[in-house]
């Protein structure tokens, strides 16, 4: 059913080969096991898990500028959007970074195999790193604002109706509407000259 209805829902939007469909598949199944034990997901519908979960971060991805680049996913929690995206763009490196040491040990558990994809087990403040473009979804804009400009000069955000402030330090484009969500935006943002 995960497959079917992922292909459904990014017809015309994402293509995906067969290859990394089973490998978002093989990711959902092992983020249900473990949902049972930690709490990675409130959403246990798999319509629902695959839209704002895997859609949402794949048409984050499908925005990512071309070419190899270095990512930093904030608090990826059970790995989104960085998981679906290091699985569509293999060319780029995608770090996790989660501070719950519990959710590391899983986004480990489910990157181990994809040799694009690293874990931080830190708070994004502790990591001295700088990437070329910081990814996140769920994340407060308020715990945003201390790490984002120092990471990366650029950001996609998946976020609410809500703007992003002008203390962020980053010039916004237009939010590109989630085609899945209502009041969901893609925010593109890229720091103040």
């Amino acid at each position: 059913m995960f497959r079917e209805l992922l292909t459904e829902r990014l017809d015309g939007i994402v293509a995906l080969s067969a290859a990394q469909i089973a490998l978002l598949e093989a990711h959902y199944e092992l983020l249900k096991r473990w949902n049972q034990v930690l709490n990675l997901t409130r959403i246990e519908d798999v319509a629902e898990a695959v839209e704002r979960h895997y859609c949402e971060s794949l048409f984050l991805g499908a925005h990512l500028p071309a070419g190899p680049i270095r990512i930093a996913d904030i608090g990826s929690g059970g790995g989104f959007p960085g998981l679906p995206v290091a699985i569509l763009r293999p060319d780029c490196s995608v770090s996790l970074v989660e501070s719950h040491q519990r959710k590391a040990v899983f986004l480990k558990e489910a990157s181990r195999g994809l040799a694009n994809v690293r874990v931080f087990g830190k708070r994004a403040e502790d990591v001295g790193d700088r990437f070329d473009l910081v990814i996140s979804r769920a994340v407060s804009y308020e715990d945003l604002s201390r790490p984002l400009k120092r990471l990366a000069p650029a950001a996609d955000l998946l976020t609410g109706a809500e703007e992003p402030p002008a203390k962020l330090g980053f010039v916004w484009e237009e939010g590109l509407p989630v085609p899945w969500g209502d009041r969901r935006y893609l925010r593109i943002g890229r720091v103040l000259p």
